[in-house]
């Protein structure tokens, strides 16, 4: 089944996804060009460090970019019900539409998404249960790539030795010292905030609960079995094999699982 691109038309998420954009430009050009290259050339670091940078900056950018446009699990108009699962649906008291249980209706985007999460201005979409996997990405590359980054800034100054050939002409190397400050500032508050927001992520897929369900204290039925981390994550990821869930370039394909697991009154 062909996977749908979902275009949220929001201007506050387009500066905010811009805004991770541009930094994330500015980290991949100016990085390489003022510490990674310059040491390479002179024998103070090896190639893998350089590939191992635009490694994790390619799934960074990859995993907001598909998690900015992919579906989140938006309902259909007219939705198709099992009659032996009409029990585990509800009628929305917004668009009155029939959705299953654990969705919700988002008021940014105008439509209800299956097990939403919680809509993202970073991403301009909503975190639903169709790129819930992809945005978890986001936030571990994301974490990976500004430690990475702030370990260069911190090594250029005090660890590498200095440079012999430089070349002053260079706009980059002429303003070297404002460029870096720039690129820990960013790391340092990227990092924080994202460092936090994975940590409640991670919470939540152990427990089973949603950002909105956390907020709206709806999770209380004790009765409900608690699934193992293992199935929680497999669900989230679509997979049970663990090395694709770091994997952005993939198609994610639900798991079944018995509704008593995946719904609650």
């Amino acid at each position: 089944m062909a996977r749908r691109i979902h275009f949220v038309v929001d201007p506050q998420g387009w500066c905010c996804m811009g805004l991770i954009i541009f930094v994330w430009l500015y980290n991949t050009i100016f990085i390489p060009k003022v510490i990674l290259f310059p040491h390479y050339e002179e024998g103070h670091i090896s190639v893998v460090a350089i590939l191992c940078y635009y490694f994790c900056s390619l799934f960074c950018i990859a995993s907001l970019l598909r998690a900015s446009v992919a579906d989140p699990g938006r309902l259909p108009e007219n939705p198709k019900i099992p009659i032996t699962e009409r029990e585990y649906w509800e009628l929305c008291n917004k668009c009155n539409m029939m959705r299953p249980k654990r969705s919700h209706h988002c008021s940014r985007c105008g439509h209800c998404v299956r097990r939403m999460d919680h809509h993202c201005p970073w991403i301009n979409n909503c975190v639903g249960e169709d790129n819930h996997w992809l945005f978890l990405q986001l936030c571990f590359y994301t974490q990976i790539l500004s430690s990475y980054t702030l370990i260069l800034d911190f090594c250029h100054y005090y660890y590498f030795l200095p440079l012999k050939k430089e070349n002053w002409d260079v706009f980059v190397f002429r303003h070297e010292l404002a460029l870096l400050r720039i690129s820990a500032f960013m790391g340092l508050i990227i990092l924080g905030g994202i460092s936090g927001l994975f940590y409640t992520q991670l919470m939540g897929i152990f427990t089973d609960t949603t950002s909105i369900e956390k907020m709206s204290n709806c999770c209380e039925d004790i009765s409900r079995p608690r699934k193992p981390w293992q199935q929680t994550f497999s669900e989230v990821f679509g997979t049970q094999w663990k090395i694709l869930w770091f994997i952005p370039f993939r198609q994610r394909q639900p798991l079944r699982v018995p509704y008593h697991f995946a719904n609650h009154v």
